[in-house]
């Protein structure tokens, strides 16, 4: 993707990285690459291990030099490490016979900063990263997030244009990684960070649609961009949000069918008329597969990696996405990291014979499923609590297609029959609340 409204900060022009061999031969570390860092833009790269992602990294801050192909700086050659531009690695890579404030200070001292300059920024950027009270502390005193966050004001003191960061968060624990995430998006979008351009290497696929405005995609034996694309999603955002599973979805196929070329998925219209409200879209899972899913979860011990457990299952990664966003939806997972796990309503859920089984898919889709709280209250309405099908497809008609209107009700009767919120006459398409005292007659 090319900003044709903004003079690059960097660019790299049929870029190379190979090694010659004694024998002649040259093992090709990265193809012939275009690439440009635009002023607002934080960009994330992903590729499978041994892509060379951190290799191009390293080219593009000039740490090392290209093969084949040039890397310009603000329009021109770049000879050299970037002059404005500042790295922030997996490792902490701090010095530990230093302070914090020293540690930060060090790269304005090797720029020439004087005592007084030196101390007054870095107390300044050690105040933004949430380190202010630290500054005479070792780094063998401060937890691994503080650690990171010191190589955050470290790099963010220079100043930098652009800012690369390299599997900064890969060496902390989920809790912590998370934090740290949210905290320099805070920085980023809040304009408290004193860069122009974040350029970030990961191997975490929800990690890059959650940060960046383009994602760039790598695929190895040489490196080569397989995908880049912007995010059309504004900031924050909702991991579990249907768009970010699509993204998602979408770069896990490309990294894992890397001969197989992938259409990229269009956004889809809103499905909600102007001025008719929200109405949730209810995923298109049954109640057993979503049962099967958290007894599943609560054999492997409450937790297993989204993706392998596809794999694991022989189910396409769409497919069991579906099931894993509606349980989700119902509040039984949590999503996050590429990972699911149970919440306690799911462990509950799943500890449940099926009789308590249903009452509590019955209190979740009461709490937590907009279209089923509807059908339950118009229902409780009527004096011989039963209304057609045929009114609550108009309803939602409203909202969606006349295709995904008649799906989404189905799937809200399979969800309502289960549930025993309401019993269902297919041969009448009469829907009949059921009291929770009741028997269901389904």
């Amino acid at each position: 993707m090319t900003e044709v409204s903004m003079i690059p900060l960097i660019e790299a022009r049929a870029v190379e990285k190979f090694y010659l061999q004694p024998d002649g031969n040259r093992i090709e570390v990265i193809a012939p690459t275009n690439l440009e860092i635009v002023p607002g833009r934080f960009i994330a790269l992903l590729g499978p291990s041994g892509s060379g992602k951190s290799t191009l990294l390293r080219v593009l801050a000039g740490l090392e030099q290209p093969s084949a192909g040039q890397v310009l700086w603000h329009g021109q050659p770049l000879n050299g490490a970037a002059p404005n531009a500042a790295i922030v690695f997996q490792s902490f890579a701090l010095f530990p016979w230093l302070t914090v404030l020293e540690n930060v200070e060090t790269p304005l001292k090797a720029r020439g900063l004087s005592a007084a300059e030196r101390r007054t920024r870095a107390l300044k950027i050690l105040d933004t990263v949430g380190l202010d009270g630290f500054e005479s502390a070792y780094p063998k005193e401060l937890s691994g997030g503080m650690k990171q966050r010191v190589g955050f004001a470290r790099a963010l003191s220079v100043e930098p244009e652009v800012l690369f960061m390299d599997e900064p968060f890969s060496a902390l624990d989920v809790l912590t990684a998370e934090n740290l995430r949210g905290e320099l998006l805070e920085l980023w979008l809040s304009k408290k960070m004193p860069t122009q351009a974040i350029f970030l290497v990961t191997h975490h696929i929800e990690e890059a649609v959650l940060l960046a405005d383009r994602i760039i995609v790598l695929g190895r034996n040489p490196a080569h961009i397989r995908a880049d694309f912007s995010v059309d999603l504004p900031q924050p955002r909702e991991r579990k949000a249907r768009r970010c599973i699509e993204l998602v979805e979408y770069i896990y196929t490309v990294l894992t069918q890397p001969t197989v070329d992938h259409p990229f998925p269009a956004a889809q219209t809103p499905t909600t008329r102007p001025g008719m409200g929200s109405l949730q879209s209810l995923p298109h899972a049954r109640p057993g597969g979503i049962a099967g899913l958290l007894e599943i979860l609560l054999d492997l011990g409450g937790r297993a990696e989204l993706y392998r457990l596809a794999e694991q299952l022989g189910m396409e990664t769409g497919d069991l996405l579906i099931i894993v966003e509606a349980a989700a939806l119902l509040g039984f997972i949590q999503v996050y990291e590429g990972e699911i796990e149970l919440t306690p309503e799911g462990r509950a859920f799943s500890n449940a014979d099926i009789t308590t089984q249903k009452v509590r898919f019955r209190e979740a889709a009461l709490k937590h499923v907009t279209v089923l709280q509807r059908i339950e209250q118009a229902l409780r309405l009527k004096a011989d609590r039963a209304l057609p099908d045929e009114f609550f497809y108009d309803i939602l008609d409203e909202h969606f297609s006349a295709e995904e209107a008649r799906r989404q009700l189905d799937t809200a009767i399979h969800w309502g029959r289960y549930a025993e919120i309401f019993d269902y006459d297919a041969a009448r398409g009469r829907l009949v609340l059921t009291e929770p005292n009741e028997p269901s007659t389904a």
